[in-house]
């Protein structure tokens, strides 16, 4: 599996100068053009997820969010806000004027100025120093670190922040992160944690299973919905990921045909878990497939006929 990732990769578009900055502003600028949404379809999937496994086990969920980027999937969750009301903050003329610094301290009284509706608290795992460090300032995450698991191992201070996760969460990581990662996550955790990913398409999650199922996780995909993450940016990525989604033999019509990535979502939960509540008894979803966005690139003919077009 880890070997197809690069691969696919080149198909998609590289956002990684959005990730290196002090504040997350250009993040929202540049993923909110393209109508990234999923951290707010994700989240209520999530909070179901969440209050389903307090139920069981009678403890309050501590989340680590691999790939946490800015901190958006704990702000999301644990305050009345959503990603599309965060870029309109941001987008605001007086919010572009001031310093990183400044930006900080709004940030931490503007979440602290709202009510609290979350149900767990937030670890955060990114190769972005300045990113968790944002996150951690403002007061999204209790607590990240920034490394790259993929090639390094977690050190003793390290592994003692991420130990009390007992969820671990990705809502785009996967792809960019393999079960590398994640077997050096789950190795230094106190307990065995609930897995749910919400995966591309194009991003085989056979490897990651097997590696999961090897801790005693049965992994579950949820069937009968999809997920949008963004827009296309461009026709070059548009016709690559197809091409990419073509060669594993997934049929795109109706889905990243018109215009959007669509992502799944994966569970691995203990064996007696899933017995217990199979994932289809535990999450309730509408389907944010078809949720309005800007333009976009489709397919439009079929057979020898097809053309790209793009739609407002």
């Amino acid at each position: 599996m880890a070997d197809d990732f690069p691969s696919i990769n080149l198909s998609k578009a590289n956002f990684d100068d959005i990730y290196r900055r002090e504040d997350p502003r250009g993040y929202f600028t540049v993923l909110g053009a393209l109508d990234y949404m999923i951290p707010d379809l994700a989240e209520p999937v999530i909070r179901q997820l969440l209050a389903a496994r307090e139920k069981a086990y009678g403890v309050r969920s501590t989340v680590l969010d691999v790939g946490c980027s800015y901190g958006i999937n704990a702000a999301v969750h644990r305050f009345p806000v959503s990603f599309n009301h965060l870029r309109t903050r941001y987008a605001r003329a007086e919010m572009s004027a001031v310093s990183p610094d400044e930006l900080a301290r709004l940030d931490r009284n503007f979440y602290a100025s709202w009510p609290e509706i979350g149900t767990a608290r937030f670890l955060g795992l990114d190769v972005s120093g300045p990113a968790v460090r944002y996150a951690c300032n403002v007061g999204l995450l209790d607590a990240a670190v920034a490394a790259n698991l993929e090639l390094t191992p977690l050190g003793p201070e390290e592994a003692a922040l991420l130990r009390p996760a007992n969820v671990v969460l990705s809502t785009g990581c996967v792809g960019y992160v393999t079960e590398q990662t994640y077997r050096r996550v789950l190795d230094v955790l106190d307990s065995l944690p609930w897995v749910i990913s919400f995966v591309l398409r194009m991003f085989p999650y056979d490897g990651l299973a097997d590696a999961l199922s090897k801790y005693g996780l049965v992994t579950e995909r949820l069937a009968g919905a999809t997920f949008v993450q963004r827009r296309f940016r461009d026709v070059e990525e548009f016709t690559g990921s197809l091409a990419e989604l073509a060669a594993r033999g997934i049929d795109t019509t109706g889905f990243e045909s018109e215009g959007r990535f669509q992502a799944e979502l994966f569970v691995s939960r203990p064996a007696a878990d899933v017995r217990a509540a199979p994932l289809g008894d535990v999450v309730t979803v509408t389907s944010g497939r078809n949720r309005p966005v800007g333009a976009r690139y489709v397919q439009v003919g079929s057979g020898d006929s097809v053309r790209i077009a793009l739609e407002p």
